[in-house]
């Protein structure tokens, strides 16, 4: 296999020989009949679909299901790759979580000079509702998802925050079950961390969050909009492994004081809800009025301290693109520190002498949606066609602080399983952290996505990406 040119690629470093996280796993592959890999990988594919793994692309038919493609070749990290991640990444966590306790209550980051005042008070993900109180346990984001990207041997850099609800958890560790059961002799000569308990920990972490009023045994849901849910194999993947309720709204309803979900014994109150639905959404009583997807009166029973809402209502403002940008600020004000990761060079478009520099360098740079996620709503200046250039150009002229723009990184290539062989394909990690009010749980590795079309750079699954098992080494 040649790596593309320019691009650091995690097997085959510069194309000279193989690195060594990679080289157990390359003297098997070299062995291997291509035809039985090959072969292989369709099973792996049919064992996909027969379980249900598949999602819906958002403006496509709802009966159009897809699976998310799968490669059979692992992404490996060594054990001193993974630690100095995982340093970086509770760090970010840590910060975020203080982050969204200060702007609720006493904003001393923006009384400091750090973040401009408008950037919490004309942003649509801060949440009114959540000024003043603070979640049991203290816990805004109980499950993060942090975005990083690659670009050389010690290069790694966080692309972008999941602080609302982060997805992807399933596929994780449907693709480590897969690998285990095709290639369960590669587990047996290579060393990998197991990730396999992380419902058992996602349940135990949930609980440890629950109100201090509860009884011994917290009672945990899940909250999903539905079948016809991008996600919902994932929420309800989710809540099987965990043991937990899969409940949606017409499940729900207030009583005396307290959530509680429908059972054949009648309503039973809930003390955790696990919820995949947006905050807008959770309250018709509170927020939109015209929402089928939530419960009538659910933050007023979170409010009264009833109810442990994971992640928590107005959590989302630490996953803004804008907000993002002033991360490297956040993580110093909160920890003391300076980022362990850092951040990808942002304009923010509302600045004008940013905005100005994004038009003049349009065709060179990444722009993005503030609020927007999946890939929807971004440019890829390279790759854009001039028609894209002068829409994008229009939209940003009218509304540039609905955006921020990032030079096109140079994202390192894991080698894919093709026809005609190995071929490098540019990829991003999501690993997923628990928060708990005494502990932080990463579990090792994450989800490994990639952009399965040449030289394309779009790893989102809604974007025609697949996935990968991606393998933490345990230490020698």
């Amino acid at each position: 296999m040649d790596p593309r040119p320019g691009f650091f690629d995690e097997m085959y470093g510069d194309g000279t020989s193989v690195r060594s996280p990679y080289r157990d796993y390359e003297q098997w592959f070299v062995t291997e009949d291509p035809k039985r890999l090959h072969r292989i990988s369709t099973e792996a594919e049919a064992l996909f679909r027969r379980t249900g793994i598949t999602f819906n692309v958002y403006g496509q038919d709802e009966a159009d299901e897809r699976l998310i493609p799968f490669d059979v070749v692992p992404r490996i990290l060594t054990a001193s790759e993974w630690q100095r991640l995982a340093r970086g990444i509770e760090q970010r966590v840590r910060a975020i979580n203080a982050f969204l306790h200060d702007i609720y209550h006493r904003q001393e980051i923006i009384r400091a000079g750090r973040i401009p005042v408008e950037m919490i008070s004309t942003n649509d993900a801060f949440l009114p509702e959540m000024i003043g109180f603070t979640p049991p346990g203290g816990v805004y984001t109980h499950v993060v998802g942090i975005d990083i990207v690659r670009t050389g041997p010690d290069e790694f850099t966080v692309l972008e925050d999941n602080a609302r609800t982060p997805s992807g958890v399933s596929y994780m560790l449907e693709n480590r079950e897969t690998m285990l059961r095709v290639f369960p002799e590669l587990f047996s000569t290579i060393r990998v961390r197991p990730i396999g308990n992380y419902p058992q920990k996602l349940r135990r972490s949930l609980e440890e969050c629950a109100p201090g009023r509860t009884a011994d045994q917290p009672t945990v849901a899940v909250l999903t909009p539905g079948m016809h849910n991008s996600a919902y194999f994932e929420h309800s993947f989710l809540a099987d492994q965990m043991g937990a309720e899969l409940v949606e709204s017409h499940d729900l309803r207030v009583v005396d004081g307290r959530l509680a979900m429908r059972t054949t014994r009648g309503h039973e109150p809930i003390d955790v809800l696990y919820r995949r639905v947006d905050d807008e959404y959770l309250d018709p009583l509170n927020f939109r009025p015209d929402s089928v997807l939530g419960a009538a009166g659910t933050m007023d029973v979170y409010r009264a301290g009833n109810l442990t809402l994971a992640n928590a209502p107005g959590s989302g403002i630490a996953d803004d693109k804008a907000i993002y940008s002033y991360m490297p600020e956040i993580v110093e004000f909160y920890t003391g520190e300076r980022p362990i990761l850092e951040n990808v060079p942002t304009w923010r478009c509302a600045e004008p002498d940013a905005l100005s520099h994004v038009l003049s360098n349009l065709t060179s740079l990444v722009v993005k949606e503030v609020h927007g996620s999946g890939g929807y709503g971004m440019l890829i200046g390279p790759a854009a066609s001039r028609r894209e250039l002068a829409d994008f150009t229009r939209k940003l002229e009218a509304d540039p602080a609905n955006y921020i723009a990032q030079p096109t990184l140079s994202l390192s290539t894991v080698p894919v399983l093709t026809r005609k062989g190995l071929a490098p394909r540019h990829v991003d990690l999501r690993p997923f952290v628990l928060v708990s009010p005494n502990s932080i749980d990463i579990t090792p590795g994450g989800l490994t996505r990639v952009a399965m079309r040449k030289d394309s750079l779009v790893v989102n699954s809604s974007q025609g990406g697949g996935t990968k098992d991606t393998w933490v080494l345990e230490d020698r």
